[in-house]
């Protein structure tokens, strides 16, 4: 049984970034935080970029296990890194481009771990960007070089409501999961990104495209548990927004069904 009262454990991925003063700090924007507190009505953990301390193999699957049997569900959050194309097999970076190798030695695994696990998972813009790469798939480092595809970029405004403002329709698979939460086969999305998905990992399914045929949403059919992918920034003053609630209220309910889990174990376990 769901308890509508019970706030879920809502893992927060975080960058790890220079702070400029000789050492580093792991950050996260804050509006995810708010996401996963107000939109998704969860109690937000940071999960710090960590995976290359966590040690070999069987020790980071021993780390991530006793990590993802706390938590209720997992938020991918966005950033301006590129995950590192060594992962995808892709050409290296041109001189310049903004890596987090920290991160992507522990978002990588972690998304694995999640789906193998049934844990709710629900990606946004970097973090499906990710979650592509965890699976097998590739990525467009820049989409706006592709031959047929638009620029997808922010237009960089002092402005916020600007750069998060509606910059496309994204046409919806008939019958997918965005279909049935949004109850719509055309939506418009705000857009922010230079890398994307390239090539879909065999295990995604395609959920929305932009019109320029950009992959703007997947979900993974055979995950026992919530794993939805979005492009574009459904965080943003999500509480504004009906077609961000629906998706953060999707989320949040797989939340609260497996935080429920959790609860009842002990009592389960004490009947038998």
């Amino acid at each position: 049984m769901t308890h509508p009262s019970l706030r879920p454990l809502i893992g927060v991925t975080a960058c790890l970034k220079d702070n400029g003063r000789g050492g580093f700090q792991h950050a996260v924007g804050d509006k995810y935080v708010q996401a996963a507190l107000q939109a998704a009505g969860g109690l937000p953990v940071l999960i710090p970029a960590i995976g290359p301390q966590l040690g070999d193999a069987p020790a980071m699957t021993a780390a991530l296990d006793r990590l993802l049997d706390a938590l209720d569900g997992v938020l991918l959050t966005g950033s301006p890194s590129n995950v590192e194309p060594h992962h995808y097999a892709g050409e290296p970076s041109r001189e310049g481009t903004a890596h987090d190798p920290a991160r992507d030695a522990t978002t990588l695994p972690l998304i694995r771990h999640c789906l193998d696990r049934g844990v709710p998972l629900f990606a946004i813009c970097r973090g499906a960007q990710e979650m592509n790469v965890a699976l097998g798939g590739t990525l467009h480092q820049l989409v706006h070089e592709v031959d047929g595809r638009r620029d997808h970029r922010s237009p960089k405004s002092p402005d916020n409501d600007v750069n998060y403002g509606p910059a496309h329709d994204i046409d919806l698979v008939e019958g997918g999961v965005l279909h049935r939460l949004l109850g719509a086969r055309r939506v418009a999305v705000n857009s922010l990104h230079a890398q994307g998905v390239d090539r879909l990992a065999a295990r995604a399914r395609l959920e929305a495209v932009a019109p320029d045929g950009q992959v703007e949403a997947f979900s993974v059919p055979d995950a026992p548990g919530f794993a939805l992918a979005l492009q574009w920034h459904p965080e943003y003053k999500a509480l504004d927004n009906p077609v961000s609630m629906k998706l953060f209220d999707a989320f949040a309910e797989a939340c609260r069904q497996r935080a429920s889990m959790r609860a009842e174990a002990p009592l389960r376990a004490a009947a038998e």
